[in-house]
């Protein structure tokens, strides 16, 4: 299996807008702005299996750079975790991927997810005629938690998150797993992470958010499950790299845009 990571940042990616004109202008908080794996966009992976079969994990604002940046062409499905706009903004850069496969993209979320999709992106659901993509296609999919998702050389299960007032959706396949935005793991959800080797989780801060996981959480949820690997993700500009790689626990990293994981 192998994992992209198209971004690695927060709602506001790093740096933020704002601060003092000029070269480095932007909010960059505690992240040092020339480290160039302190330049975030917003977060979202592809994970790719045995087969060369690819899930894109949330489309954000940025999907269409990321995916240039990253040297990938397309994917052969998406599943949106959750309709914040950080995670589903670039849902119309979809249709290039239309264009390159030929046919509609699979697109999977649960059902209030596709019902918040459609009413956002009306035009993106209305009956497709063909043969041209002027807009994104879709083939939608309901998913529950609990269920798992067989795709060629794939196997997906999809898990129930909390992420503040909100719920989203997290993924395992085989020993690795993907958990953005969740502040909240249920005993549940810990059983069904038992035995992950490889885990990409949101970590948005130090201190203690209300809808993000914070250093200290991450590290008792690592502890509990026993994961040899684990990745921040969704990080804020307090999150530096470098002070990271330097204080974090041996088997702990932060990610940075356009790394590759080869689980």
């Amino acid at each position: 299996m192998k994992v992209t990571i198209l971004g690695c940042g927060g709602s506001a990616g790093v740096p933020m807008i704002g601060g003092e004109e000029g070269p480095q202008t932007g909010i960059w908080g505690a992240c040092d702005p020339t480290e160039p794996r302190n330049r975030r966009t917003r977060s979202s992976v592809v994970i790719e299996g045995e087969g060369g079969f690819r899930l894109l994990v949330d489309s954000g604002p940025d999907f269409r750079d990321q995916m240039l940046n990253c040297g990938l062409s397309h994917v052969h499905a998406v599943l949106y975790t959750h309709p914040h706009s950080d995670h589903i903004g670039g849902l119309d850069e979809l249709r290039a991927i239309n264009r390159v496969i030929g046919t509609p993209l699979p697109l999977l979320g649960t059902q209030d997810v596709l019902e918040e999709l459609r009413l956002r992106y009306a035009y993106a659901f209305a009956p497709w005629k063909g043969p041209d993509f002027y807009r994104p296609v879709f083939d939608e999919r309901i998913v529950q938690t609990g269920e798992t998702v067989l795709f060629p050389g794939l196997n997906a299960q999809i898990f129930e998150q909390r992420h503040g007032r909100i719920t989203s959706l997290g993924v395992r396949c085989g020993n690795f797993a993907y958990s953005t935005d969740v502040e909240t793991l249920s005993d549940e959800a810990l059983l069904l992470l038992e035995g992950v080797q490889t885990w990409i989780v949101d970590c948005f801060q130090y201190d203690p958010h209300p809808a993000h996981a914070w250093l200290e959480r991450v590290l008792e949820w690592r502890k509990r499950l026993g994961v040899k690997h684990v990745i921040l993700t969704h990080m804020g500009p307090d999150m530096d790299y470098q002070t990271l790689c330097k204080t974090l626990p041996e088997g702990v990293e932060p990610a940075y845009d356009g790394m590759v994981l080869k689980i």
